[in-house]
């Protein structure tokens, strides 16, 4: 019988690995921090590879929960809820992720546009540029652009990601970067812009020097934008 509780341990160690996984996409899109905490710890401690845990789970939840918001299934208190739970996930992978280097890519500046008060898809971009590397200094929402002119100069930050959800006050993105040039660091920092309505279009008729729609490329654009190879 002592035998038999010996052999048992090694199957389901594989078969945790999946379970944990799953167990981080459902308590994220039922928001759920501490028990999608709890699933990350039991997956990394299972042996699943922190970026896996990102792309696989996280992400995708993210993702299912903004599309049910798109589509009227699922609402603001819904959106905030699996962003926290996200958020604490995130935070035991972060260390993980950053490794052993003690350098930062670059500092950033993020923020939501005066006249928004969007905060989900901003702090998933904050919290994965954060875990990948960079300095980020989040200042919130409803940002006026004095406010982003006045965080860039006293970081020195290498980019300024703006983030809106709405039509209304994606527009809003074109003052903050008229402001830049009006206090002469324009071309100090790379601007960076995102969210729902936003498109590669508009960011380029802006004059915008990178676009995202997921926090998996922004990554990818800010490395880019700091002259870091991907891979």
């Amino acid at each position: 019988m002592a035998e038999c509780e010996c052999c048992k341990p090694k199957q389901p160690e594989t078969a945790d690995k999946t379970v944990s996984a799953d167990a981080i996409f459902d308590a994220i899109l039922q928001g759920k921090a501490q028990d999608a905490a709890d699933a990350t710890r039991k997956a990394v401690d299972a042996g699943v590879v922190p970026q896996d845990i990102i792309n696989g789970q996280m992400i995708r939840a993210m993702g299912e929960v903004g599309q049910r918001f798109q589509d009227g299934k699922a609402f603001v208190p819904q959106l905030l809820m699996a962003g926290r739970a996200m958020k604490s996930a995130l935070e035991l992978l972060k260390p993980l992720l950053a490794g052993d280097s003690s350098t930062t890519i670059g500092k950033v500046v993020i923020g939501t546009v005066k006249g928004d008060l969007h905060d989900i898809g901003k702090n998933l971009v904050a919290s994965m540029l954060e875990g990948c590397g960079f300095e980020v200094i989040n200042v919130g929402i409803d940002v006026a652009s004095d406010t982003f002119v006045d965080e860039v100069k006293k970081h020195g930050a290498d980019i300024l990601c703006m983030s809106a959800l709405l039509t209304t006050t994606m527009t809003y993105m074109k003052e903050v970067i008229s402001a830049l040039e009006e206090a002469g660091i324009r071309d100090k920092v790379k601007v960076m812009v995102g969210g729902a309505p936003v498109t590669q279009g508009f960011a380029d008729e802006i004059g915008a020097d990178g676009y995202s729609d997921n926090a998996n490329t922004a990554v990818a654009v800010a490395k880019k934008l700091m002259g870091v190879v991907a891979g």
